[in-house]
């Protein structure tokens, strides 16, 4: 602690002389023209005599990460938003005005620097400067100094650290942008539209989960950040946008963990004139290819495991996909009294109240889901876990939906909207009737979401898709946690 407080002190003290001979340690007046892989990209493959001839003068700003001064003279590495380069100060190039201030810079300041391009005797593509102007001075070591940043809480909660110090965990950020991207431009592509819908809500709806309440003062009324946007999308397919999408943060006030983070992103999309089926060919398309261009193949390799993204991926009902998990006669699933005794067999909490289509998703859940390794769509919902979706035309104890799985994961949830108002009313009505069984929470039903449903909502389907546990599987990432730059932390 005395050595942190020692560093900080001289670092300020560094400050405070360049302050008073005049110099600003926090300017802003040096422009940027190139980045650092502009510079690397410029003379990749080009010899010592072609770099040396070139008379281009480049600008490039950035963090000085490594410093070798030798008098008179100093070699830097400079990091940037593309990567790292050095530069070369010599006192005779820069003038000795220049590089005295230049004396007073520390690795972690920001500096500018202009030059000419040369290699090094090792080969190194380096900058020579003819100017150098600090720019941020930096009053806290790195982590670097201290060996790097391993912590884990402290890689989370100051991610700026984490940033600097791990180059893996920028390349992570740059892909979940990539991907996200490469989603509006796919969506884009086949004639979406997207759109922006509430936050916050007059009543928690669209997905079954706890909300956050939160107090609107001047209207002196309460109000519920979004759990989902689905039901006023489906809204605008009332109102004749056939093919709308969001880019939408979602708030669960419910458990954390590797895969759970309380506010995430998803990405909601609805089709009118399609079924589940459509989306399921629409999902392969999509994935697969933001997989091939992001990773560079459709093979990934996720926590050792290698996963195949191309399509077409397996597909199984849930009776199916509960039968064959649980090792037991696929006809059980169809007898109230053997279905109860699976569900008790596996260790399964009963009440006595379970409906026979709430007993196979939870039997499904616990057998089945952790072994869907490889993407696999799991189809054919029951109707009592599924209050918005289209019953099938051929079952309709079930449901015209699916949830896609990859590494014994749930990552997209779709469904054939169901648009027969009655219907939904009395779902809702058993929904709500369900959460009032739950200490603690209170059924709503949304009547202005009904009402819409009575001037005609076109037959359609909708997707959601989690953006944070696709980009999980498509960095490698163990944790939520490592796809979010700033997670929720204790």
């Amino acid at each position: 602690m005395d050595e942190l407080k020692d560093f900080i002190r001289h670092r300020r003290e560094k400050a405070a002389e360049l302050r008073s001979a005049g110099i600003n340690p926090y300017a802003n007046s040096f422009r940027a023209e190139h980045s650092a892989a502009q510079i690397a990209e410029r003379f990749a493959g080009s010899t010592r005599e072609q770099i040396e001839a070139c008379t281009d003068v480049f600008s490039l700003a950035g963090r000085v990460v490594s410093l070798r001064s030798f008098g008179k003279a100093a070699f830097v590495h400079l990091q940037d938003r593309s990567g790292r380069l050095q530069a070369y100060i010599q006192k005779n190039e820069i003038g000795e005005e220049s590089f005295a201030v230049f004396k007073k810079v520390d690795i972690g300041d920001f500096i500018g620097v202009r030059g000419r391009a040369f290699l090094t005797k090792s080969d190194e593509l380096t900058v020579l400067a003819s100017q150098v102007c600090l720019l941020t001075k930096s009053l806290r070591p790195l982590p670097e100094k201290w060996h790097g940043l391993q912590d884990v809480e402290t890689r989370y909660r100051q991610r700026y650290l984490d940033l600097i110090a791990n180059e893996n965990v920028r390349r992570t950020f740059h892909a979940r942008s990539r991907i996200i991207t490469l989603i509006r431009r796919f969506l884009e592509e086949h004639g979406f539209q997207e759109v922006e819908t509430p936050m916050m809500h007059p009543i928690p709806g669209g997905a079954t989960a706890q909300p956050f309440k939160t107090h609107h003062n001047a209207l002196d009324m309460d109000l519920y950040m979004r759990i989902a946007p689905e039901l006023y999308l489906k809204r605008l397919l009332v109102g004749g946008l056939e093919r709308v999408f969001e880019i939408n943060r979602n708030f669960r006030n419910e458990g954390i963990s590797t895969q759970h983070n309380p506010e995430f992103t998803m990405v909601e999309f609805y089709q009118a004139y399609a079924t589940h089926e459509d989306l399921m060919g629409l999902t392969e398309t999509m994935i697969s290819g933001i997989c091939a261009e992001v990773c560079g193949s459709t093979t990934v390799d996720y926590q050792g495991t290698a996963i195949d993204f191309a399509a077409p991926w397996q597909r199984l009902s849930m009776k199916e996909a509960a039968a064959r998990f649980g090792n037991f006669d696929p006809a059980d699933l169809e007898n109230p009294e053997k279905l109860r005794s699976h569900a008790a067999a596996v260790g399964l909490p009963l009440c006595g109240r379970e409906t026979p289509g709430e007993l196979i998703a939870a039997i499904f859940e616990h057998v089945a889901e952790p072994y869907l390794v490889q993407p696999t769509f799991i189809t054919h919902f029951p109707v009592e876990v599924s209050p918005l979706a289209r019953r099938s035309e051929h079952d309709p104890s079930v449901t015209d939906r699916f949830e896609l799985y990859i590494a014994g994961r749930e990552i997209a949830n779709a469904f054939s909207e169901l648009n027969d108002p009655l219907d939904q009313r009395e779902r809702f009505e058993a929904q709500a009737a369900a959460k009032d069984r739950i200490e603690g929470v209170t059924g709503a039903i949304d009547e202005d979401f009904l009402l819409a449903l009575e001037y005609g909502m076109p037959p359609a389907a909708g997707e959601g898709i989690g953006i944070d546990r696709l980009v999980m599987l498509l960095t490698d990432a163990a944790s939520i946690r490592d796809v979010i730059l700033f997670p929720l932390m204790r």
